[in-house]
Formats: structure tokens, C-alpha cells, sequence
């Protein structure tokens, strides 16, 4: 007898990098709850899903019923929504997918003050949230794609192993290699590494450049 896959929550799920991430998880057998400002609208996208067995609320509800969270705003809305569902996140891990854009420059690297925008999440729920840094090199465009290959590994950050190694398997089953990168300080190499790959995508006219590791393991 096989463990039940744990509920995926994904704040902010109907968005293009969430929905896509969403989509990927409810092909790979997950139970999947989108959450959203407007919960009616995260419903109506939850209904799009393969499988069939996805939900959609708010933001809150999503969190109340996420085993594991992944938060998918934009950066300007991270600590607010946080802040608006911390309760729910409590003894849970929260998977924060956030990169410190400033719009229009989002092909140049500006890091907040705490270095990392993720580093900034974990200061704010404290130690009782596992906090995790990954997703955040993947072209939402190329997750949005049933059919495409994701040509870039995922960076997962994070100070609680187990739980690195708990988003290392979610990215595989998304059909992603992952590797475990050390501790959430080192989130802000990957976060600043998103406006560089922006850059290249514009420099180059290509809708998703990634990153890959060399000399490891497959690990897919």
C-alpha cells in the first residue's frame, strides 16, 4: 500500500507560473488546491485541470487545506499574503517561488534588503513554517505546455533537509530534474539568476531559457 499523495495548496494558482505548476502536479496524480484574491475565479481554473479532482478558493482556504503550499505571487504581494494566511501555515512547508522583480527593469538583478525575497518569508513566519526556496528559473510558458520538455533544473534552498528533499520530489514529479542547494540563504542566487534568464529570453527572442547543472547525477 502506497502513502496518499499530500495536497498540493498554490497560492496565487491562477497565475501562469502556478497554473502551470498546478497543472503539472494534478497530471501527476496530486490532489491540488488553487487559491486566489478571488476564489471564484481560482474554482473556475481548478475545473480546467486534468484529472478532474482539483479545488479552488481564496487564498485562505487554499492554505487551510494544503499539506504542502506553494506560493506563486508576484513579489510586490508576497509578505501581504503571507501575512493574510500565516495561521495556516503553521508545522507546514511553504514552497515560495517569489523573485524580486521591479517592474520595467526586470532583466536587472535588485535584491531587497534582506538579500533574498524568500530569506525575507522565513524571517516573517518564523520557525514554526519550513520555508523553501525553488521554481523560481522555470518558464512558466514551458510549464503551461503539456507537451515540452522542461529543459532547466530547479534549485531548492532551504534550512530543513527533509523538506528540501520533500520539493526535490514534488519538482520530479513535475517532470523536472531538482537538486538539493543548500541552505534558503542561497535562495538569492536563483532568484537573482530569473532577471538574467529574462535578459537572455529578450536578447535571444526565445520564450524560456533555463539553466542545467553538470557533473551530477540524473536526478529526474
Amino acid at each position: 500500500m502506497t502513502d496518499p499523495k499530500p495536497v498540493i495548496a498554490v497560492l496565487g494558482g491562477t497565475g501562469h507560473e502556478g497554473g502551470g505548476l498546478a497543472r503539472r502536479w494534478a497530471r501527476a496524480g496530486y490532489p491540488v488546491f488553487l487559491g486566489s484574491r478571488d476564489g471564484a475565479k481560482a474554482a473556475a481554473k481548478a475545473a480546467e485541470l486534468p484529472g478532474g479532482k482539483a479545488r479552488g478558493g481564496d487564498n485562505l482556504a487554499a492554505a487551510q487545506a494544503g499539506e504542502i503550499v506553494v506560493l506563486t505571487v508576484p513579489w510586490s504581494a508576497q509578505l501581504a499574503t503571507l501575512k493574510s494566511v500565516a495561521p495556516a501555515l503553521e508545522g507546514k512547508i511553504l514552497v515560495d517561488v517569489t523573485v524580486p522583480l521591479v517592474p520595467p527593469k526586470v532583466s536587472r538583478v535588485q535584491l531587497p534588503a534582506e538579500d533574498s525575497a524568500v530569506v525575507a518569508a522565513q524571517n516573517l513566519l518564523g520557525p514554526g513554517v519550513k520555508v523553501v526556496s525553488a521554481f523560481q528559473n522555470v518558464s512558466a510558458h514551458v510549464l503551461l505546455d503539456d507537451d515540452a520538455t522542461v529543459d532547466c533544473d530547479v534549485l531548492v534552498c532551504g534550512d530543513d533537509e527533509a523538506a528540501r528533499e520533500a520539493v526535490v520530489q514534488l519538482a520530479r514529479a513535475g517532470g523536472m530534474r531538482a537538486y538539493q542547494a543548500g541552505p534558503l540563504a542561497n535562495s538569492v542566487a536563483a532568484e537573482a539568476l530569473t532577471s538574467i534568464l529574462i535578459f537572455l529570453n529578450r536578447r535571444y527572442k526565445v520564450p524560456g531559457s533555463g539553466i542545467r547543472l553538470t557533473g551530477l547525477p540524473d536526478n529526474s
